[in-house]
């Protein structure tokens, strides 16, 4: 009896897990994590393996895909961390531990800053918040409905007004 293609693929992506195991724990460092990669990233190939094509290289089909999980869930981690409960209120800005604010002098700093920046209006302050908070400007148009452009430039005169407001701060 001969096995068909996706037979075939499935099985060898049954033979690929220690390999796909050893890479996610390059990726992670963390031992449940690549785990969990390793889970994830054949669930997503045992899903889209109808995709696949014939003269690609089966291996790195399957690598990409893991690296694309592991970048995807990367990036939505830095975002929850970054998180901002009212975009009204820049104080519940969750800011890393190394970034100076913790000091009496950085906290005065970043409430001087935040400040300056809940003072502007909404349609420079919600953009310039969320691309601080690490979206993309495309990300930003299309949650706030607005052209690449608009955002790009709400952005950069927010940034710009700030730069002016708190040019003679030392």
């Amino acid at each position: 009896m001969k096995m068909s293609n996706k037979q075939t693929l499935e099985q060898d992506l049954v033979l690929m897990q220690s390999n796909m195991l050893s890479y996610a724990l390059t990726l992670t460092s963390n031992k449940d994590e690549a785990q969990d990669l390793t889970q994830e990233a054949t669930l997503k190939a045992l899903t889209n393996i109808d995709k696949y094509y014939d003269n690609v290289n089966f291996k790195g089909w399957v690598f990409t895909i893991m690296h694309n999980i592991f970048v995807n869930n990367y990036r939505r981690f830095m975002r929850i961390q970054t998180t901002i409960e009212n975009p009204e209120n820049l104080y519940n800005l969750n800011i890393p531990q190394s970034s100076g604010f913790n000091t009496p002098e950085g906290r005065y700093t970043y409430m001087e800053i935040m400040s300056v920046i809940n003072n502007f209006a909404d349609e420079y302050k919600i953009p310039f918040t969320l691309h601080f908070r690490g979206y993309k400007y495309d990300e930003i148009a299309e949650k706030l409905g607005l052209p690449l452009g608009t955002v790009k430039s709400r952005i950069f005169f927010a940034r710009k007004r700030l730069q002016e407001i708190l040019k003679d701060y030392k």
